[in-house]
């Protein structure tokens, strides 16, 4: 599966909303939202849930983590392979909360791409945006730590990292695509991110805590349209 833009990525992390049959839900949601709107969206939930919500829907789904290892006696280590099989279509990288070495990054990108995974991975501004997409990922995401969380988009308080990080990102490897993040939580911080070069975005506490989800995520959809 190649991904469509504009994307948007549904980040679940571990909140209590999102584990068990409440991942479902919030995945068949954003599977309705998806098929009204036309736009494409990804959910990444636990990796607890990762092949239960695989199972039961038709969106992309991507693993919140991949290891730079091969199948093999690594104990609890997370594998492309074991991604692969679980029927996730690929993994997000470096989140701020799951940082990464950048050789670890290179490897987990490579290992992703030798199992026809997709390759997403967060970086903290747009000097990071532009080392990471050197190791020619599917997907940079950029998502200043500081801002994750706190309902204060990027791509409204500090637009300048979103358009930074688009130019750069194109300098160095211009077949990665750029998504934005960090307080991403109303219809047009979405507009917004798109207007400055990005091809989507990042969300997670917005959807996977607001009273409809669903309803959200429509709004965000119609946004990324216009």
């Amino acid at each position: 599966m190649r991904p469509r833009f504009p994307l948007i990525v549904l980040n679940f992390k571990t909140y209590s909303e999102a584990l068990g049959v409440r991942s479902v839900e919030l995945a068949r949601a954003a599977e309705r939202v998806s098929g009204e709107t036309g736009v494409e969206v990804m959910v990444c939930p636990p990796l607890t849930e990762l092949k239960t919500v695989a199972s039961q829907v038709g969106v992309g789904v991507l693993a919140q983590h991949c290891d730079p290892y091969d199948a093999g006696p690594y104990t609890g280590a997370i594998v492309a392979e074991a991604l692969k099989e679980a029927g996730a279509v690929g993994s997000l990288l470096n989140h701020s909360e799951r940082k990464m070495r950048l050789t670890e990054i290179s490897v987990a990108v490579g290992r992703l791409r030798d199992n026809g995974l997709i390759s997403l991975v967060c970086a903290d501004d747009p000097n990071a945006s532009a080392a990471v997409s050197a190791m020619g990922p599917d997907i940079v995401a950029v998502e200043p730590p500081e801002l994750i969380g706190t309902g204060i988009s990027v791509s409204t308080s500090r637009p300048e990292v979103v358009s930074d990080t688009v130019r750069r990102v194109r300098s160095v490897n211009p077949g990665v695509h750029v998504l934005c993040g960090a307080g991403v939580s109303k219809p047009e911080d979405v507009s917004r991110a798109l207007q400055l070069g990005a091809e989507g975005v990042l969300v997670s506490s917005a959807y996977v805590k607001s009273r409809d989800p669903a309803a959200l995520l429509r709004e965000m959809c119609r946004a990324a349209l216009v």
